[in-house]
Order: C-alpha cells, then structure tokens, then sequence
C-alpha cells in the first residue's frame, strides 16, 4: 500500500502503526507522532507483509534437505543480490549478514591485518568510534567545514606510518543529520593507499549509497534503521581482509571441515561470507532487510522530497520556538537528512521529551545518542533532543511538536514530573499498557 505526498502525484511506501493512537496523561488519545526514526524506524507493510508470506516455509538453511530448507536457503542467498544492488556494490565485493551496525563494525574491526593504521573523526557514533583500539587508531577532531575535514584526512594521513591503512567515516551524522563529504574523504584516502569503511546506517535510510561512485571499500547498516526491525545488519565489501581472519565467531556454518588428531582438532573454515556467519542465521531478518532494501530502492526521488520538505519545515519551526539552538557540526546551510538534535535555554532536555511524550503523544529522543563526545561538544553539556523523520512522518507531526514545544517552553507543562531512575516522568501516569503487556 502506498500514500501520497502532499503537493506530488508520487507515492510513498506505507509504514505500520501509521494510525497508532496512544494515550495522553489528560485521559485522551491521539495519533502517534513517531519522531524518533533515527533510532529505530518503524517496520514497512511491505516488509511485514513479505515476512508472514515466509514465515510458513521457515526452516534452516544450507544444509535441509527439506523443501522449505531449500526455499529458505534461497531466500537467504537471494538477500545477497538485493543488499548489494541496493547499495551500489561490485560483483567482487562480500555481502555477510550480521546482527547491525556495531556488529558489523566489530567485524571489520576484528578483521584488518596485524598493524594496520585506522584514522576516524572522533564525532562518530560509538559503533564508528569504539571498536578501533591501540597505539595505530588515530581520532581527529572534527573541522567546522566538510573542506576542512578533507584536508585534515590529507595530514593525517600523511603521517600515518607505512603498511594497511583503514579511514572509517560516517555517511550522515546521527547528532545532527548533516552528510559528510565521502567521495572527496574516500578520493584523500585513495591516494595515500588507504581503504575506506562507510558507516551508512543513518545516509541509507535517506539517500541513495553507490559504493562504486563513492570508491567506498565496505559499508555497513543495520536492518532496523531502514525499516526492517527483524534483527539484521550487513557489512558489504572487499573479501581479502575478511577471508584471511579467523572467523568472527566460531561454531557451525563457519567450518568446512573438522577433524580429531587426539590432542587437538583440526579445522578448515568456510570461505567468506559464510567464515563469518556462524550458527543458524536470521532468516526472518535477513529477508526483512532485502525486501526493505528493494522498495526504498524503487522510491529515492519521492522519499528524499517528501524529507526534504518535512526537515525544511521542521528547521523552520524550531527556528521560532524561543530559547532553541540547533546543534551542527558544519553550519546550519550545509546539506542534512531528516534529523535535527537542538537544545532549548534553560531547559531539560529529559523533561521536555517526557512532556511531549506524556501530554502531546510526540516521541523524540533526548541524551547524547551514543555520539557522547559530539554532543557534549556541540550541546556544551551532556543532553540534546533529536527530532528525526522519515516514510511515518507526516506535516502535521512536525507542526504538532513545534507547537507542543512552544507550549512547554512559554507555558509550561500541564503536569507534574519527577525523576525515577534517572529519568523524568509524570507525577500521576495511570496511562493504559496496550493488552500484550498487560
């Protein structure tokens, strides 16, 4: 099922729980206004519905004899085609399926060969940020411009001793949505023999990612960022690194062969991708993020102007809420996907989401979005709020949180809060679970 943008004959994939009401501390019920996409985005109907198509021919894979094993099988290898045309891959490169984004990168991590130099901008997100340890990870502070952070790579690489070299970089920042200039990082990296690892989990769900066109060596993503909360991510790239490590984990899949030589077992281990896939797979997840990744490929020029004027109106909005700074790493003129972290003066970021929530049925995420050194940067503290869009949103979700934002900030809230385990909420909150958790 489609929906059509405003203003445009195009369509729009739809998303469930598009006409999810919840309940309001005032005992009322209103629609959902999901604005928290860059967390988790809700689940396509295309997504849900091609996943209870399988769900009846489920089993394992690779080694079933049983004709649903075999259906099965080839719904997991035909994920491959999917991910790798959704993301613009050479026939050359692997396409393993993992748990997400930081398991992907761990991956990466646990794959590069011994004394390998790894340059990063130390503003990524902690799954960008935190696998690469010891004395050969260099982090450099993020420049004010996308020319200078381009130059700043130039430097650093330079004096990056000889041998592999590893530059890990971000497609669109998960702070402040703005997108990074990869192709010109990726050119830099080229000519000092570097490899580039490309983390797309937020650029994916947004804009269109050509590994070819950027000269991008890996991507990865995460299933739950680009509308297929089942549970898997990906790594897409060159196979020499990873089929020269030892596997990821180890178990079944991940052997070719095993033998008993009495004090010790032999083992040959699969070639890439199954070397790093060990154990029974995420059928379920896997097929979820190749139906996702096949119809946002058919919808970028409808998706990217339906975001582009929700962000432009959002920013607008915001713009006129007294005592709100927008957060930005490159300057508010430079090109973003649909998120947008801001602080408001003399407020708490957790109690103002806490109010959204609890009085206007608004979901926004507040803290430091696992980008700690980036926030507590840009913020000059330690917590923000992030409004993001995406295929759910819609005008009047935009226009209801500016107004509910200003209403919290001139008026104040409706209700009393507290702190209960380090976060706020309403004093008197008898607000109804749905029945599942009852």
């Amino acid at each position: 099922m489609t929906v059509a943008v405003p203003g445009s004959i195009a369509a729009l994939p739809r998303v469930v729980g598009a006409a999810l009401r919840v309940p309001l501390v005032t005992g009322e019920r209103v629609e959902y206004a999901n604005l928290d996409h860059a967390a988790s985005a809700p689940c396509l109907e295309q997504v849900r519905d091609a996943v209870n198509e399988l769900l009846p021919w489920y089993a394992s894979v690779h080694r079933g004899a049983g004709f649903a094993s075999r259906v099965s099988t080839r719904v997991y290898e035909q994920a491959r085609d999917s991910v790798r045309r959704f993301l613009g891959a050479r026939p050359s490169d692997t396409v393993v399926f993992t748990r997400n984004t930081t398991d992907s990168l761990n991956l990466l991590a646990r794959s590069l060969p011994r004394r390998t130099s790894v340059v990063l901008f130390d503003t990524e997100h902690h799954a960008a940020l935190l696998p690469w340890r010891g004395p050969n990870v260099r982090r450099l502070r993020t420049p004010a411009t996308p020319a200078a952070a381009v130059l700043e790579l130039d430097r650093a690489l330079r004096a990056t001793p000889e041998g592999p070299r590893l530059v890990v970089v971000t497609g669109a920042s998960n702070v402040t949505g703005e997108v990074w200039p990869v192709a010109e990082l990726a050119a830099v990296a080229r000519r000092h023999g570097a490899r580039i690892a490309l983390d797309a989990a937020q650029l994916a769900p947004h804009r269109p990612v050509d590994l070819r066109a950027l000269d991008v060596d890996y991507a990865v993503l995460s299933g739950h960022k680009v509308y297929a909360p089942f549970g898997a991510g990906v790594l897409v790239g060159r196979a020499d690194w990873l089929q020269a490590a030892d596997p990821y984990l180890v178990g079944g899949g991940a052997t070719a062969r095993v033998t008993d030589h009495g004090d010790r077992l032999g083992v040959a281990w699969s070639a890439v991708p199954e070397r790093h896939e060990a154990g029974s797979p995420n059928v379920v997840g896997v097929h979820a993020l190749a139906v996702a990744c096949d119809v946002l490929g058919r919808h970028w020029e409808q998706t990217v102007a339906h975001e582009r004027e929700l962000l432009s109106r959002l920013r607008a909005g915001l713009a006129t809420v007294p005592g709100v700074r927008e957060l930005a790493l490159f300057g508010s003129a430079h090109d973003r996907v649909g998120v947008v972290s801001f602080v408001v003066g003399g407020q708490d970021a957790g109690f103002l989401a806490a109010a959204l929530s609890a009085e206007h049925g608004i979901g926004v995420r507040d803290g430091a979005f696992c980008a700690h050194v980036a926030v507590h940067r840009l913020a000059e503290g330690d917590r923000a709020l992030r409004a993001s869009l995406g295929l759910g949103t819609t005008v009047g979700h935009v226009d209801r949180l500016v107004a509910a934002l200003r209403s919290l900030v001139v008026e104040g809230p409706r209700s009393d809060y507290r702190i209960v385990d380090g976060r706020w909420e309403p004093v008197d909150d008898d607000r109804a679970l749905p029945p599942f958790l009852r």
